[in-house]
């Protein structure tokens, strides 16, 4: 009987015991997810709340130094702004200086070359001589500097000069052949029959600038600027409205 009675409770002591230890682990699964949920919520606010301390931060001492400097700032950009329209008014009060244009032309036998430039610029002119350069003449702002100074740079020359087209193209060649100048053909505006050649670069050992080569019967025109300073004025006054009898 002791027997039977121990062996009839086994299964069921088995089944509870099995069921007891199924529920005690599944309680442990869900007590550790909640857990781990708990954990990665408590991270993640831990890292907005850091973000947004660093953004509040940095909004906050933008914020201050903006306050600290706005007067400063306003003057540096009211005083860089004035700067800008007192230069833009100085150009524009430059270029209204040099109108309206003054004119110069040459003897008719040597092309009656007319050059119009600005009111502004001065000229010596020296035409008609006897050597093989019948115009030579001198154009530049203010007071045309010492001619016999080969150092100085003039805004403008002219030359009319008793050598053939051809011969004076000629001694560009090597120049032009270093890259020292760039050549192009050329015609004036007013004269568009005429076809030259335009050189632009190194002009002369310590001059930069453009020449302008025509011919002119058995002579040859030569106008040129000696600094960039000057190419402006050179391409939108001088060749813009010069004029010759070819």
């Amino acid at each position: 009987m002791a027997v039977s009675y121990h062996t009839s409770l086994a299964p069921s002591i088995l089944r509870k015991c099995g069921v007891s230890i199924t529920m005690s682990s599944m309680g442990m699964s869900r007590e550790s997810g909640h857990v781990s949920v708990t954990l990665v919520g408590l991270i993640v606010t831990a890292v907005l709340l850091v973000g947004a301390a660093g953004f509040g931060a940095w909004a906050y001492m933008s914020r201050q130094d903006y306050k600290d400097n706005s007067d400063q700032k306003a003057a540096a950009a009211a005083d860089k702004r004035q700067a800008e329209v007192e230069a833009a008014d100085a150009t524009k009060y430059a270029e209204e200086e040099k109108k309206p244009l003054k004119s110069h032309k040459a003897p008719e036998q040597y092309g009656g070359i007319d050059v119009q430039y600005p009111k502004t610029w001065s000229a010596y002119v020296v035409e008609g001589g006897s050597s093989n350069i019948r115009v030579d003449d001198y154009f530049h702002p203010g007071a045309v500097p010492d001619v016999g100074e080969k150092e100085n740079a003039y805004a403008l020359r002219v030359q009319v000069i008793d050598d053939p087209y051809d011969q004076i193209i000629k001694s560009y060649d090597g120049d032009v052949r270093t890259g020292k100048l760039a050549a192009s053909p050329y015609a004036l505006s007013n004269v568009s029959s005429v076809i030259g050649t335009r050189f632009d670069g190194q002009i002369d050992r310590k001059k930069r600038g453009s020449v302008i080569v025509l011919p002119l019967r058995t002579m040859t025109i030569k106008i040129w600027t000696e600094s960039p300073d000057y190419v402006a004025d050179f391409n939108n006054i001088i060749l813009a409205n010069l004029s010759f009898i070819p």
